[in-house]
């Protein structure tokens, strides 16, 4: 039996859920400042990422409070890794290609990449932005062109921006709502939100 308090919160549910992006995912690597945290899962509800990766091998996992943005934190899956490697080995063989976000000799224009394909996109810690290994592991890496002074975006920008441009491609291509669950499985979703 679905809980839901009004016949449009089931309506709403029923329709993000339809549209939720199994096929696009986000890996947040040693992001610390819960802020940041926050805002990026807002950005990956808005967008319909159903999941993410996080993986957390040098920074202290950030406590999310239980701030208005951080509301999105509980609909946005959440896969915990130890390791760059265990992440990347976990999402290639569900059949994800891996972009990492980097300004080095060989990174693409963020606009350059199919975004509509199977895509994860990596964005890496506040100061040091993603590591080493993280960059060499990943299939491409990407940077988000600039023309000021200035470099670099805060690290929740940089996600927003570049999750965005995923949903341009992906609205342009039709993939909204999503043709990535059977029927039954979005019904089942369906049952598992209307608990959330």
């Amino acid at each position: 039996m679905r809980k839901f308090k009004t016949p449009e919160r089931l309506e709403k549910i029923t329709r993000v859920v339809k549209d939720r992006q199994h096929s696009l995912t986000v890996v947040l690597e040693n992001i610390h400042d819960p802020h940041n945290v926050s805002a990026i899962f807002r950005t990956c509800d808005a967008v319909g990422i159903n999941e993410t990766s996080l993986v957390y091998n040098y920074e202290k996992y950030p406590k999310i409070g239980k701030s208005s943005s951080a509301s999105a934190y509980k609909w946005v899956g959440k896969n915990k890794f130890e390791s760059i490697d265990e992440c990347y080995s976990k999402l290639r063989e569900r059949g994800f290609k891996i972009y990492a976000s980097i300004l080095d000799k060989n990174a693409v224009d963020l606009y350059e990449l199919d975004l509509t394909e199977k895509s994860a996109i990596v964005i890496g810690n506040e100061h040091r932005g993603i590591s080493k290994e993280a960059a060499e592991l990943a299939d491409k890496t990407f940077y988000i062109p600039m023309h000021g002074m200035i470099q670099s975006l805060n690290v929740s920008v940089a996600a927003a921006v570049s999750i965005y441009e995923a949903l341009r491609q992906r609205k342009i291509k039709g993939m909204y709502p999503s043709k990535d669950l059977p029927e039954n499985e979005i019904e089942k979703n369906i049952d598992e939100w209307c608990d959330k």
